[in-house]
């Protein structure tokens, strides 16, 4: 992976360019709804939440074909004429991109207009909810052809390039979209002040960006007509990649558009929405931090490597669940505290409905890997049965629950088959085959998982007790305590000797 540097380049790279996208994605769901609440009304914050959900739910529309053109990428890798096998994909796959997405949104354009949105998901009484609708679900199907560029990024050891981009167009979003709410508070503006800088960052990276860094790319070339048998062969091969990719972006979004659906109570749609996005946040987070080591375990797998793929494997894991233990025991302890304020007391705070989203996030980050790691090593069937099966369980279940129990019961539905599912077959057959001792590598991370979360929520309960502060400077005195005294408890493994041994431990 020659372009990006040492595979410690390449990670660092990657986890800081996806931190700052993290820090994005916490500001956009977090920052702006004081914001909301303060300019709007809290139905104005439900009927965004629903828009928002809408928005990113149709990145569905990418069908599995970002994995697709990922695994072709590495396989030229070992071609002899790599780099021109390469550009003849590229150019024929986005032909296929572009021609793709401005179908769907033909069809956007055409199923708001007959089927109206705010009558389906309950919000008759919002002005411009509809073509707030149109414009962020539009918007996102433009950006999809730009995955063609980001996946080529990521096989090339340039993963953090794309994701730097695309945080400069969410930062210009999220500035256009306080100054709509402040200056406007309509609906339709926060939505073109979101789409607009991601389009113009799309199209950046689609037509400017990735054919400077690849001159190959832009080589005269005849024009090729494409068969439809091979371009349906492509979506064909794509599909499992869809499926599980699919599942996931509808576990995040798709909850938000049934409550609205379901529950009469525009607030409890919002309670929904604001708690969901913490655990969502968390779920990126081990995302984030996943998807440079999927890129990298993709390139042990594809040359043979089987005992680096094993060994980056097995940290990879401890990593990530450590990472999402140690953020959920700080939650555990604040998150009532700041959920109060962030609010200010507008939205009621739901203890079971917290401690069911959040310790769901903590127990299922090592599947994520797994997940990660799937769509870097071609394993389609494994990806179709199990994420296919997760959203067909994750829909029965809902539908069963969440009527009688309300958002409690969307909860329920997502952690169960984040555990049976996601957990116990996806991460379990891919542990299987990837490391010697995969039952005593889980063992491992229960243990980690319940010594950093009681380490880090005892700590939180202690520092609250203590406190001498009220309101606002409380909450931030007790948590940058708790990150003093968590920085001090993990300050031995600066020692480079240290973490060799401790790496040594842990079961491969």
């Amino acid at each position: 992976m020659s372009p990006g540097g040492s595979r410690l380049q390449r990670l660092l790279g990657g986890w800081s360019a996806n931190l700052v996208q993290l820090m994005l994605n916490a500001t956009q769901q977090l920052a702006l709804v004081p914001i909301f609440l303060h300019f709007c009304p809290s139905e104005m914050l439900s009927a965004w939440l629903a828009v928002y959900a809408a928005g990113n739910l149709v990145l569905i529309a990418d069908a599995g074909l970002t994995s697709r053109v990922i695994n072709r990428f590495l396989a030229f890798k070992s071609c002899a004429d790599g780099d021109g096998r390469t550009a003849q994909f590229f150019a024929a796959m986005e032909r296929v991109y572009f021609a793709w997405s401005g179908t769907l949104v033909g069809a956007i354009l055409a199923s708001v207009f007959l089927l109206r949105p705010s009558e389906v998901l309950g919000f008759r009484s919002t002005a411009e909810f509809d073509v707030s609708f149109l414009i962020m679900t539009a918007g996102m199907l433009m950006v999809v052809p730009s995955n063609l560029a980001s996946g080529l990024y990521r096989t090339r050891g340039l993963y953090g390039r794309a994701v730097w981009i695309q945080c400069a167009a969410m930062l210009t979003a999220q500035l256009g979209q306080a100054l709509a709410i402040v200056a406007t508070g309509r609906l339709a503006m926060i939505a073109l002040a979101f789409v607009v800088p991601q389009i113009l960052a799309a199209a950046y990276l689609s037509f400017v960006d990735v054919r400077r860094l690849f001159p190959s790319l832009v080589r005269p070339r005849a024009p090729v007509r494409l068969p439809w048998r091979w371009v349906a062969g492509q979506f064909r091969r794509a599909l499992p990649f869809a499926v599980a990719g699919g599942t996931e972006i509808a576990l995040l979004n798709l909850p938000v558009l049934l409550i609205s659906a379901i529950v009469a109570d525009r607030v409890a749609v919002a309670q929904w929405g604001l708690t969901r996005s913490v655990a969502g946040l968390v779920r990126g987070l081990c995302m984030q931090i996943t998807l440079p080591l999927a890129a990298e375990l993709g390139h042990d797998r594809a040359i043979g490597a089987r005992e680096a793929l094993r060994r980056l494997y097995a940290r990879g894991s401890v990593l990530v669940t450590l990472v999402a233990s140690l953020v959920i025991s700080g939650l555990l302890a604040f998150w009532q505290d700041f959920f109060t304020l962030w609010t200010r007391g507008a939205i009621p705070y739901d203890l079971a409905l917290t401690l069911t989203l959040l310790i769901g996030a903590e127990v299922v980050a090592p599947a994520i890997l797994a997940l990660s790691y799937g769509y870097y090593s071609d394993r389609g069937e494994l990806l179709v049965r199990t994420k296919g099966l997760q959203l067909a369980v994750f829909v029965m279940l809902s539908l069963a629950l969440t009527p009688s129990i309300g958002p409690l019961g969307m909860a329920i539905a997502v952690v169960v088959t984040d555990l049976v599912i996601q957990f116990g077959l996806l991460a379990g057959v891919t542990m299987r085959d990837t490391l010697e001792r995969p039952l005593r590598h889980v063992i491992f991370l229960v243990g980690l998982m319940v010594v950093v979360t009681a380490f880090g929520w005892a700590l939180g309960v202690a520092i609250r007790s203590v406190a001498p502060f009220d309101g606002p400077a409380k909450l931030i005195a007790e948590c940058a305590l708790w990150v003093v005294f968590i920085v001090l408890a993990a300050s031995p493994l600066a020692n480079r000797k240290l973490r060799s041994r401790l790496a040594g431990l842990i079961p491969s």
